[in-house]
């Protein structure tokens, strides 16, 4: 779609903007009616980053953040239901209820502490192994590795997310056509929103919500998922001389 109005010179009119927005927003509010807000940013994301791609004005820019910055506070106050106003809360200051919306996030952090340098051997894990630390396969999968293998192996897993986020925009800047760099930006930011707010929630920057850590989280369709995307990539980035497929 969006390459398609570019390829008119009609991306930075606003009912071309207003018809791309209508397009990706019935997908973003059926999430949200899961509730899966996590999901719905990251999709938010994924679009922003294709409309900059794409070209978009920046007086478009400029008034998305004003709509963001004068929405934020309306949203928390009149729309967020209660329990998503309790993660916000809870992510301010865990120990509001460290028995119940804080637990997480609180075994979360401990777990990634006790790792110190080396961890505490593969399996050895406190908080892991003794059933402290929920959701230990999926969602915080990242203090598992924290805590058994040390903040060591926790930065080589942070290096390479960081390559293949880098590698992948430089993929969708060397594309051959506006398509394959769309294609390259929305599957990479969608790694790149991923990979910040798992590790971030298992640190404690981030709110806690459902979104696994790409390629390492437990979850087949979203293993399946984040190998269709490297594929695409992967594609793209073949693309880049025409003599290759010819």
């Amino acid at each position: 779609m969006i390459e398609k109005i570019k390829a008119k010179g009609k991306l930075n009119h606003p009912l071309s903007i207003l018809l791309i927005l209508l397009l990706v927003g019935i997908p973003i509010l059926l999430v949200i009616k899961q509730p899966d807000y996590g999901t719905a940013m990251v999709m938010l994301a994924v679009v922003a980053f294709m409309l900059f791609v794409g070209g978009i004005d920046y007086k478009y820019i400029i008034a998305a953040l004003i709509i963001v910055a004068v929405g934020i506070p309306l949203a928390y106050n009149y729309v967020l239901p209660e329990h998503a106003k309790n993660r916000i809360i809870v992510f301010l200051n865990p120990q509001t209820d460290p028995q119940g919306a804080g637990y997480n996030i609180i075994q979360a952090k401990l777990a990634v502490g006790s790792g110190q340098m080396w961890g505490m051997g593969l399996l050895e894990g406190n908080q892991t192994q003794l059933g402290y630390l929920p959701m230990k396969v999926t969602d915080f999968i990242f203090a598992v590795i924290s805590e058994e293998m040390g903040f060591v192996v926790s930065t080589v897993v942070v290096i390479l997310f960081v390559l293949l986020i880098i590698r992948g925009y430089c993929i969708a800047k060397d594309a051959k056509d506006i398509y394959g760099a769309l294609i390259a930006t929305g599957i990479t930011t969608m790694y790149l929103a991923h990979f910040l707010e798992n590790v971030g929630m298992n640190i404690g920057l981030m709110p806690i919500t459902g979104i696994p850590l790409p390629f390492i989280s437990y979850g087949g369709s979203a293993m399946l998922t984040n190998f269709i995307g490297l594929g695409l990539l992967l594609n793209v980035s073949g693309r880049r001389s025409k003599k290759m497929f010819d």
